[in-house]
């Protein structure tokens, strides 16, 4: 069942849901906009003929160049960035989220990929953003970019959340990735 805005708004009440710092004017009729944060992380340049090894700590490390308190967020044409919502946001047991794009920045040229809030999780969210369009686009601190779907689950989790980026606080970069044995 996903949450209407009149759910949303009395999880907030009750504090099932913790979003901060909350603004009514986010609730939407079944979610609510999330606004980015003064952060943003480009990749860094590479030659030519890099490949990427997701399993070298050291490559996963020189991945990305991150940037605090920009005045403006400016994603350059065909370029893929993250970025983190302002708000801090804690799940319950019983309840995930769907990250959506708003749909005015993906007429724009934006996509972001499909990204799951697991139950129980607590953090901000990071972000991963393509630049499709044909030019640089930029974006604001504090703008409603992102849109939270929430869904009740059939039952409570019996383990919730406590992956790499629990208590996240702004972007967190990606970490290599582990052979699975």
């Amino acid at each position: 069942m996903i949450l209407s805005d009149y759910d949303l708004i009395n999880a907030i009440k009750s504090k099932r849901i913790v979003i901060k710092p909350f603004s009514k004017e986010t609730v939407r009729e079944n979610g609510i906009d999330f606004r980015l944060a003064n952060e943003i992380a480009h990749h860094n340049e590479f030659s030519e003929g890099f490949v990427l090894d997701p399993k070298n700590e050291n490559h996963v490390s020189e991945t990305y160049k991150l940037v605090k308190r920009p005045q403006t967020l400016v994603i350059k044409k065909h370029e893929q960035v993250l970025l983190s919502t302002l708000e801090y946001m804690e799940m319950p047991d019983d309840v995930m989220g769907f990250v959506e794009l708003r749909s005015t920045w993906a007429r724009h040229g934006l996509t972001l990929p499909p990204t799951i809030i697991d139950a129980g999780f607590k953090g901000t969210i990071t972000l991963e953003v393509i630049n499709n369009a044909p030019y640089g686009i930029m974006l604001s601190p504090g703008q409603r970019f992102a849109h939270i779907i929430f869904q009740k689950t059939n039952s409570r989790v019996q383990n919730a959340y406590s992956g790499n980026y629990l208590n996240q606080r702004g972007i967190k970069l990606p970490k290599a990735i582990k052979e699975e044995k």
